[in-house]
Parts: structure tokens; sequence; C-alpha cells
């Protein structure tokens, strides 16, 4: 299946060279460009892609701003935050509008064609150094919930390592011989149990529970 995608950053030269990579790429295309915040949300109700790539900082809307209006909006859309931040402000905020990945524009090209990938199917990809930022922000806080670690069986253990990790369903399915699907069915059984409702406090949780060196 090929994945329609909006790229959203007012500066034109990254831009035309993100599209370039991408469009090399027989699984993506790109419908659309936008470089502030009014004209992605617009874009969006006009070009319904399954993924937007988001830049955080746009003039006469944000990317938090448009971010949530783009949720809120109840679109299909998912939105993968590209930035040159990784301060915790920008990094919650984004995540917190509704953006399920958050990448750094110095990673390499195939990060975020993994992330764009992830997010497309509704789960969550942030690169490790802004899922640190994450973890330490949240481990600031006390758990408010006593959750038990024993209500996992060890077939749950293993996939919640993994997703600590920042693999993707298939990878960790092909590491434990299951299908995606089970990957997935686990994953929801894990949340349900522990009454986790985001990757990054499953993470949070992995890390309390020595499953991942995160």
């Amino acid at each position: 299946m090929t994945l329609r995608i909006v790229l959203a950053d007012d500066h034109k030269l990254f831009m035309q060279g993100l599209m370039t990579l991408l469009e090399g790429d027989p699984e993506f295309v790109v419908v659309g460009e936008a470089s502030n915040g009014v004209e992605v949300v617009e874009m969006v109700k006009e070009k319904t892609p399954d993924v937007v790539i988001m830049d955080v900082d746009m003039p006469e809307l944000d990317g938090i701003e448009a971010t949530r209006a783009i949720i809120e909006g109840g679109f299909a859309a998912k939105v993968v935050a590209l930035s040159m931040h990784d301060s915790k402000y920008h990094v919650l905020h984004m995540l917190e509008a509704g953006a399920l990945g958050y990448i750094l524009k110095d990673t390499i090209f195939e990060d975020l064609v993994k992330a764009v990938k992830v997010v497309a199917k509704g789960e969550s990809y942030l690169s490790p150094k802004i899922a640190r930022v994450v973890i330490r922000e949240m481990s600031r806080f006390p758990e408010t919930e006593q959750r038990d670690f024993s209500t996992l069986t060890t077939r749950e253990q293993e996939v919640l390592k993994g997703i600590a990790d920042g693999k993707r369903s298939k990878d960790i399915g092909g590491d434990l011989f299951i299908s995606e699907k089970t990957v997935e069915n686990h994953r929801k059984n894990i949340m349900t149990k522990l009454n986790i409702h985001s990757i990054a406090e499953l993470t949070k949780f992995a890390i309390r529970n020595n499953l991942t060196d995160l």
C-alpha cells in the first residue's frame, strides 16, 4: 500500500530535498506541501493524507497547534514531528497535541522512513534521544498507581521489552517467532493489565522493571 504524505516545513530547500528522498521510495507519494500551520490543516482536509511530517516551528500556526487542529478535527492523518528541537517543551507539547512520532532533523533518512511506516499503523515512534527526554520528564513524577509487574506473562514481558526498545510490531514478532497480529494482541493485553495508555508510559514502566537498557 502506498502511503500518502503531506510535508509541512517553512524551509523550502529542506522540504524539497525531503520530498525528493521520499518520492524515491515506491511506498510513499507526497500529495502536498505546506509552509505554515494554517496551510497544512487545510491541506489535510483537501488531500486526506495518511501521514503528515510536521515541523514544530512554523509561521501563522505552529506545528503544535496545527497538530492539535488535525487531531481534534477527527482527520485520519497521523502526525510525525520532524524538528531540530529536542527540548522537553517542544517534545511534550507535540506529543500532548496528538503527534505519534517525534524525530530530529539530524537523523538519518532511514529513521524517518521507519517512523512514517510505524506511525501510519497507529503506533508510536520516538527516536532514542527523544524517548529519553520523555522518560526523564515522566520520571520526575511519582507513580500515582501501583502496577503489578507479576501480572504479565513471560511472553508479554518479552513484547514489552521490544516496545520499549523502539521496535516495530513486525520486528518484535520476527524476534519472538510470532505474528505481527499476535504482538498487537499482547500489547493491548499489557496496556489493559497495567492500566497504561501510551507508549511513553510503557517505556517508563519497562525501565523501572529493568526490561530495557534505555
